[in-house]
């Protein structure tokens, strides 16, 4: 059995914790997981007894380390020590979303490649500038130092370590009974925005699930603008005041959008794909979706196939 030891402070966030006591705990049989921690901690509006003290994260194979709800708070000090002193010890050492501070804080994260969850990647970045912050992937794996992004990324790194342990069948077993994909990269970005009005009186409001419904048609921001009864760049300057962007480069998310969609739920072929979504080309498909999303269609589609 691989022995993890979660290290629970004052301030952590339910979710995370409940992600790895139900991924390493709850009868599973490949691991052993204890609690370690100073003494009673809360975890949102709920109470929890460690089994252990903090010195005994030294002696455990893998540390957790969970998110903290208030990330300008310092973590506190013997959490530091006692994660050092199992990282020098050799123990591999996680991070759950906002965990990744902690880890920083005590040096683990100096030189590497780190995340957490997007909405905290500047503060991480700019409070710790050796660390080398990605704020568009899902998790990031240095071997033995790792970090996730936020809530859903947690569980994907936390079946990344199950996989990295005894293998994609145990990892997959984890995910049928959690009934989530068996295994998302860590590249994959975070999210692909899809920004949208916030009225419906807005102009766009009418003119963008016209757009939604003819993806597979080689629209151009004069079709758009002709739709919308307006010129060119007037369609141009309402876009930007209402989704932060060009109306192409929107254009291009959805398209991506439903192309994760098909992949998702289809078996028809990339060039299929390619032609439904508007792109073309399967090589067009290929470059923009890897580029949008992290990883090529081929490997996000046997993420759902696994």
């Amino acid at each position: 059995m691989t022995t993890v030891a979660l290290a629970a402070t004052e301030g952590m966030l339910h979710f995370e914790l409940g992600v790895a006591c139900e991924i390493f705990g709850s009868g599973q049989p490949h691991y052993d997981l204890v609690v370690c921690g100073s003494g009673p901690v809360r975890a949102g509006r709920f109470r929890l007894e460690p089994d252990h003290g903090l010195d005994r994260l030294a002696h455990a194979d893998t540390v957790l380390v969970p998110a903290l709800a208030d990330v300008d708070e310092p973590p506190p000090a013997e959490l530091l020590d006692a994660v050092r002193a199992a990282h020098d010890a050799g123990a591999r050492v996680a991070s759950l979303c906002t965990g990744a501070f902690a880890l920083a804080a005590a040096g683990l994260l100096d030189g590497l490649r780190a995340t957490t969850h997007w909405a905290h990647t500047d503060v991480l970045a700019a409070r710790y500038p050796l660390v080398e912050v990605d704020p568009d992937v899902l998790y990031v794996d240095n071997g033995r130092v790792l970090t996730s992004a936020g809530k859903a990324a947690a569980v994907d790194l936390c079946l990344h370590l199950v996989r990295l342990d005894h293998g994609s069948a145990v990892a997959n077993a984890a995910a049928r009974r959690l009934v989530v994909p068996p295994h998302r990269a860590g590249g994959q970005a975070q999210f692909v925005t899809s920004p949208v009005p916030a009225t419906d009186d807005h102009p766009l409001t009418a003119l963008l699930p016209w757009v939604t419904e003819r993806l597979d048609q080689p629209l151009t921001v004069e079709d758009l603008a002709r739709q919308a009864n307006l010129s060119s760049r007037h369609l141009g300057r309402q876009f930007r005041a209402a989704t932060g962007t060009t109306p192409l480069q929107w254009l291009l998310v959805q398209r991506i959008r439903r192309a994760q969609e098909l992949l998702e739920t289809t078996g028809d072929s990339i060039d299929a794909i390619a032609s439904a979504v508007g792109m073309g080309t399967a090589t067009t498909l290929r470059r923009h979706f890897n580029r949008t999303v992290g990883v090529p269609p081929d490997a996000y589609r046997r993420t759902f196939r696994k």
